[in-house]
């Protein structure tokens, strides 16, 4: 799953690397984001199940849905 800062949400790390890669010549940069990435295996025969199972787990510990927002990929 990514897990992405909402726009309006200021990244900090990112304007620093941003000012980094400038001060170092890259100046075509115009904007650099740090979002996460989170990599979850799941059990079970049911690739709906295991969906409706990693949203659940998003929505109660791993997004904070005030500043944060996901998708979710599911493979079998």
């Amino acid at each position: 799953m990514a897990i992405t800062r909402r726009p309006e949400i200021a990244d900090p790390e990112g304007a620093t690397v941003k000012k980094a890669l400038t001060d170092l010549g890259y100046n075509e940069v115009s904007t650099v984001r740090f979002d996460r990435s989170i990599t979850l295996e799941v059990e079970g025969d049911d690739a709906n199940r295991a969906r409706e199972r990693a949203i659940e787990m998003c929505n109660r510990l791993l997004v904070n849905p005030v500043l944060e927002d996901y998708t979710l990929e599911v493979e079998a």
